[in-house]
């Protein structure tokens, strides 16, 4: 990072979370004059973060005053939560100031090569594989990006590494300019955030410029079951529904041009979808270099994080299963997949644009009933009408007592909304943080 590059440049960064912070932290570091701007009202943003802001010579402006800002400035920085055609968004748009994310800011002040890390679901634990994997094999990086620290917060400290493991979102990638990662990593593709976009084309037109600047030179590990259009970079494939493909399933094991890797039984991760996670990281490590004895062994001690499929207490026979990180139609879906005993699933959440009507099969295969919550809690009964029998809960305590209530030993419990909880919950972990501490609750 070149000290001073935005010195006395007049500069806008909108919104104040995490993501927006980082970015006025990091051009404040740099000489910029910086305002955050932020539609909500400043009582309801956290106090230490503005507090820390104003300390470092940042000027902020909330509420409505915030949406009809005239002051003239050079550029702005668009963190990922604010959506291009909100009013805070529009305002800039209008007077034609060039607006860019905080994913390509941070791009712009890293001096070391990154990995970028998107699909619709798999992206957490891809990247945190990846890290994982790379420092255990002497190759120096954090996982940062989507999870964790910002990608600017990290240029800002300029921590000694060799390089950035960035899980990357559709919102990140809207407004780069020159992001270019080294490694580019396309997971899969499913409905989700239809609330932002007109359609899943325009959905995908987001997620596909995670390859707009890479070059020959540039190395990208893509799913073979994703019909993706030609991209420059060089492809390293995975599939575990296809042979046609580098890394692939065969006699349950992952196989590298004919050679076994790793046996799907001595990993602690099920299901296919985080087979394909798997695949895909050490398709990465290929990438740079490193050989398959110096991977497996830290992959086959990789336990996936919470929130995720985790188990949470068997209570006389029924096992109850926290999947809050399920917010989208394909997460429920690969969720559902992997159980093997009858389930009594607890789904709903946001409305973000789409209806459940696409798990209606594998619903009646898997599931005895549902406990529905939230905003779609009446939409998904009507897309389910006729399939499954349901109920509609009141809160999620009151989902958990009704699951608890219906199941029976042998029956699985399983907590996977398949929407996300900004209709009540801080966050998906706060939803499977609750949902835990109510299950522990239960009688026995």
């Amino acid at each position: 990072m070149k000290n001073g590059r935005y010195k006395d440049q007049n500069v806008a960064v909108l919104g104040a979370g995490l993501s927006g912070s980082a970015a006025a932290l990091l051009l404040a570091a740099e000489g910029a004059h910086v305002t955050v701007l932020d539609s909500a009202d400043e009582n309801t943003l956290l106090k230490s973060t503005l507090d820390n802001l104003r300390a470092h010579g940042v000027r902020i402006v909330c509420g409505s005053t915030a949406d009809q800002d005239s002051v003239k400035y050079q550029w702005a920085v668009l963190s990922p939560g604010i959506d291009p055609a909100s009013p805070l968004a529009s305002n800039f748009s209008s007077r034609d100031i060039e607006a860019f994310s905080e994913l390509e800011l941070g791009w712009r002040s890293c001096e070391i090569p990154i990995i970028a890390i998107t699909g619709t679901n798999g992206k957490t634990t891809t990247t945190e594989l990846v890290a994982q994997m790379l420092n255990a094999c002497g190759q120096r990086t954090i996982a940062c990006g989507n999870i964790g620290k910002p990608l600017s917060e990290v240029a800002r400290e300029k921590q000694p590494l060799d390089v950035l493991t960035v899980e990357v979102s559709s919102f990140q990638l809207e407004a780069i300019r020159t992001f270019r990662p080294s490694i580019s990593l396309w997971l899969n593709l499913a409905p989700d955030h239809l609330d932002r976009y007109r359609s899943v084309t325009e959905y995908r037109a987001a997620k596909l410029r995670i390859f707009e600047n890479q070059t020959e030179q540039d190395i990208a590990v893509v799913n073979a079951a994703e019909g993706l259009p030609q991209i420059r970079p060089r492809r390293i494939t995975f599939s575990a529904y296809s042979n046609r493909a580098d890394f692939r399933l065969s006699d349950g094991a992952i196989v590298y041009e004919q050679q076994p890797i790793v046996r799907l039984s001595d990993t602690k991760l099920s299901g296919l979808h985080n087979i394909e996670n798997l695949m895909a990281t050490l398709a990465v490590g290929v990438a740079r270099g490193l050989s398959f004895a110096q991977m497996v062994p830290t992959l086959r001690n990789y336990e996936p994080r919470p929130h995720r499929c985790e188990f949470v207490r068997e209570i006389n026979g029924i096992e109850f299963v926290n999947d809050s990180k399920a917010t989208n139609l394909d997460a429920v879906e690969k969720a559902l997949a992997a159980q093997t005993k009858p389930v009594v699933l607890i789904a709903g959440g946001k409305d973000k644009g789409f209806t459940f009507d696409p798990l209606r099969s594998l619903l009646k295969d898997k599931v005895k009933s549902a406990v529905l919550i939230g905003e779609m809690a009446e939409s998904i009964r009507r897309s389910w009408n006729g399939v499954t029998e349901s109920q509609i809960a009141t809160s999620l305590a009151d989902a958990v007592e009704r699951a608890h209530a219906v199941a029976t030993p042998g029956d699985v419990v399983l907590f996977s909304p398949g929407t996300s909880s900004f209709d009540m919950f801080k966050s998906y972990a706060d939803r499977g943080d609750q949902f835990r501490a109510l299950v522990q609750t239960l009688p026995q």
